[in-house]
């Protein structure tokens, strides 16, 4: 019986991963646009707007390439006023080698519309996403340190130390590396507690906490 349930949630889980890898590749040719005030679209549309930022981002590889954009609109299609920032943009082009040399550009500076920081992004699904959230602070701490990150499909993350690229799937993997590496250890170390643990800690009783 045991056994029987088992294999049932690992079809579950396996058919989960199927439809969140099968929604990304649907979304391949997508941009995500973050940051554009809204209405700014409004007189050029989406798709002009997407190609003004290009040209003033990425002069030459604008001219490197055809821009074809199949589709660009706000995403979701309507306001909610309860969220304070604006409804991202999503552009789709035809070709996702586009997609890709801009995305690829696009981590190697700042990016700006109208002089002011915005952001290129890849559209992924929302489980894929979440999954990527988890590399946040870690993320960031790595970037600050120069150690040159990035995030990689789906959720791995990669880094330069020790003049290699270190590729981790997950946490636990990263944790069982820097237990060899005590300047990685003392950078990520409270980035990397379990969440088990960090829930032990806040439930503590007071007295064993003295």
């Amino acid at each position: 019986m045991l056994q029987a349930e088992e294999e049932r949630e690992l079809r579950l889980k396996r058919n989960e991963e199927t439809l969140r890898e099968l929604s990304d590749s649907i979304r391949r040719c997508n941009i995500r646009l973050i940051g554009i005030p809204e209405g700014e679209e409004k007189e050029k549309g989406a798709e002009g707007l997407f190609k003004e930022i290009i040209a003033e981002n990425f002069p030459n590889l604008g001219r490197e390439m055809e821009l074809q954009v199949t589709e660009a609109n706000r995403s979701p299609n309507f306001i909610n006023t309860r969220r304070p920032t604006p409804r991202h943009i999503v552009v789709k082009l035809a070709k996702v080698n586009n997609n890709e040399k801009i995305l690829r550009a696009a981590r190697q500076k700042k990016i700006t519309y109208k002089g002011n920081p915005i952001r290129l992004s890849a559209d992924f699904s929302g489980e894929t996403l979440q999954a990527r959230r988890h590399w946040n602070e870690i993320f960031k701490t790595l970037k600050d340190k120069n150690l040159q990150p990035s995030i990689l499909y789906p959720v791995k993350i990669s880094f330069k130390y020790d003049g290699e690229i270190k590729t981790f799937p997950d946490k636990q993997n990263l944790r069982e590396f820097i237990t060899t590496k005590p300047p990685l250890q003392e950078m990520l170390r409270k980035k990397l507690i379990p969440e088990k643990s960090k829930k032990g800690k806040g439930l503590q009783n007071p007295e064993q906490r003295r």
